[in-house]
């Protein structure tokens, strides 16, 4: 069995995340029936991690199995000719039968962009936030945040499996010309939760709290004890690690 990895990136605003749903448009059922079209066989898909409605990716991976031996350039060619503009494929590789794109991601990164003006170009994939950012007071509040943690605080209720511990590796605020950028790098992550802890940190900034109250949103495993999530336009799958 042939084992094909691809790397994608997409524009997610008019998709409904990156999982085959009913009644809507998805991220992998698009690809898949792009697939189709080149190949003439049904494949599964699967990705390094779901992303949300409205999620951009940079650099999602993603694998499928075939019998068939494929030319891998003419198969990227032909592959992005028939997906829409907001899609496309980045690179084509033959990779061990043994490879998933999911199991075998060591990590997952994620960046949020926000911009500092009005920007026609900008403003579809960034949130351009009314307070002011202090990056410095955000990186020393994000620290809690580092290590083994239970996440609840930060999930979507009824979308997750019983277990919420996630290991962040790095998360970080970093301040560019015309940009803030929040980096956050885990083993894995739950719906919603980059989101989530992103507005959480700008509640924290708003109101002067310290770190004391982000530790308290964590241990209280309560998504009610957690702020509302940023808008799903500043999020990108930037990078998957294996």
């Amino acid at each position: 069995m042939n084992n094909y990895r691809l790397t994608i990136q997409y524009d997610g605003t008019n998709y409904a995340g990156w999982q085959i749903q009913t009644d809507c448009e998805t991220i992998q059922q698009t690809l898949s029936e792009g697939i189709k079209v080149i190949t003439g066989k049904n494949v599964n898909l699967a990705a390094s991690g779901r992303t949300d409605s409205g999620v951009h990716a940079l650099g999602q991976v993603a694998n499928f199995k075939t019998d068939s031996e494929l030319d891998i350039y003419k198969f990227k060619y032909s592959l992005n000719s028939v997906l829409p503009k907001d899609i496309s494929i980045i690179n084509v590789e033959k990779v061990a039968e043994g490879f998933h794109a999911r199991y075998d991601a060591k990590s997952r990164k994620y960046i949020y962009l926000f911009i500092k003006y009005k920007s026609p170009f900008y403003e579809p994939y960034a949130y351009r936030y009314f307070y002011n950012l202090d990056s410095e007071y955000l990186n020393r509040l994000s620290k809690c945040l580092i290590g083994e943690k239970d996440f609840t605080s930060f999930a979507r209720k009824s979308l997750e499996p019983e277990d919420k511990n996630c290991i962040i590796y790095d998360v970080h605020w970093s301040e560019r010309k015309d940009f803030m950028v929040f980096f956050i790098e885990a083993n894995r992550f739950l719906h919603g939760m980059v989101r989530t802890i992103v507005g959480t940190l700008l509640n924290a900034q708003k109101n002067n709290f310290d770190e004391e109250y982000l530790k308290e949103v964590i241990s209280a495993k309560n998504r009610e004890a957690a702020a509302e999530a940023v808008p799903a336009k500043g999020l990108f799958l930037f990078k998957v690690k294996y």
